[in-house]
């Protein structure tokens, strides 16, 4: 029996080879779509929708244009506003197909609603942006219902309570892996610092080519083109700027308000100031040693300077003194020898001075011959201590 290959995937198949598209994931995802709408038709009546579980669509989402889709919100068209970004590919498909089966035109038609198809084209739009990578990045980057508010650094209340969820919210557009948290009070410094210099070298997939003012595809000749896309690069670069300085911003005022910084800042001070006083300690206990060293040496010096003077003095005393005693010896000679021979009394005189040299000797002599003087023997004494020396 000869078998025939049929089915959506085949017929994907056969559509991606002619028109030669290299986006498969994409291309398979239009094609699933429009798959679950073709079974839509015949599965709305065997399909019970949980109405708990989808948000609420009202008379303005309903009449949505198709042509203004890029005025509109595709998380909400697809029953996401409230996860959104953090919507995953499951829940897009998942919601997706609630959709369908609810707004299919098969089924409008069948409610007597002919040609009633803008909101499911709507539905198919905003499928076809959130299920392509890079489309979804682009809507994702403006998204004009997630927040691009920062705070300012002058809020009041817990610093974690203020800037965690806005460090969260940022992560996303993070082209760098895992991304490190704010932590807590009790953070190590180590990861501190480790967080915030990610933050001030982030780097942001972030874009802008969904705020295109003008549709580059839809210019007229070339120069329009050219002219329409200068002008639209310029703009995403502008926005890409801005989106910049408000990250740094957001960062700086983060980094102010940190309660670890300032404590890691106290920490450093404290620091410093016990190392600034332990070089100032040395410094005086350096300069008290050098202005002992000099004390010591100004009072050496002058105690040299004394002594010298003293022993200076004690010589000139001790000469003075020898002169002295000289003069009473030989007044004592003079008395002892009063008749006697003058020269043999000099010659006498001059040997024992030769001999005594010091001022104690010289006093022991004379006190000897004065005894001896006064004994009446005075030269004999004489003789005796000349035959002595």
């Amino acid at each position: 029996r000869e078998v025939s290959p049929i089915g959506v995937y085949v017929q994907h198949y056969l559509r991606r080879l002619e028109k030669n598209d290299a986006s498969d994931r994409t291309d398979h995802l239009q094609h699933h779509a429009d798959h679950e709408a073709a079974e839509a038709a015949n599965a709305v009546n065997d399909l019970s929708l949980d109405d708990d579980e989808e948000e609420e669509e009202d008379a303005d989402l309903l009449s949505l244009d198709p042509k203004e889709w890029k005025q509109q919100d595709h998380y909400q068209v697809l029953g996401l506003s409230k996860l959104r970004y953090r919507a995953t590919l499951e829940d897009i498909i998942k919601s997706h197909r609630k959709k369908v089966l609810r707004h299919h035109p098969d089924k409008k038609a069948a409610q007597g609603h002919l040609n009633d198809d803008r909101f499911f084209k709507c539905i198919q739009k905003a499928f076809d942006i959130l299920t392509d990578d890079e489309k979804r990045r682009q809507w994702d980057s403006v998204d004009p219902e997630v927040s691009t508010d920062i705070p300012t650094g002058k809020e009041k209340g817990d610093f974690f309570a203020v800037y965690a969820p806005v460090f969260e919210r940022e992560s996303r557009f993070s082209k760098v892996t895992p991304v490190p948290v704010l932590g807590d009070a009790e953070a190590a410094r180590d990861d501190v610092e480790a967080f915030y210099e990610f933050w001030y070298s982030f780097d942001s997939w972030r874009t802008f080519e969904y705020l295109d003012k003008e549709d580059v595809g839809g210019g007229g000749n070339r120069d329009d083109k050219r002219y329409i896309d200068t002008k639209n690069r310029k703009e995403r670069a502008n926005r890409k700027k801005e989106d910049g300085q408000r990250v740094r911003t957001f960062v700086d005022n983060a980094l102010k308000a940190d309660p670890r910084m300032a404590r890691f800042k106290e920490e450093d001070k404290q620091k410093r100031n016990a190392r600034r006083n332990a070089r100032e300690d040395e410094d005086r206990k350096a300069r008290e040693a050098k202005v002992a060293a000099e004390e010591a040496a100004k009072q050496a010096a002058v105690a040299a300077v004394t002594a010298e003077q003293d022993e200076k003095k004690s010589r000139q005393d001790a000469h003075k003194q020898f002169k002295k005693e000289q003069r009473q010896l030989k007044l004592a000679f003079k008395n002892a020898a009063f008749f006697g021979d003058v020269t043999a009394f000099t010659a006498k005189l001059d040997k024992i001075l030769a001999a005594k040299k010091d001022v104690d000797a010289l006093v022991a002599v004379r006190t000897e011959i004065e005894a001896a003087h006064a004994a009446g023997n005075g030269a004999a004494v004489v003789d005796e201590i000349v035959a002595k020396l």
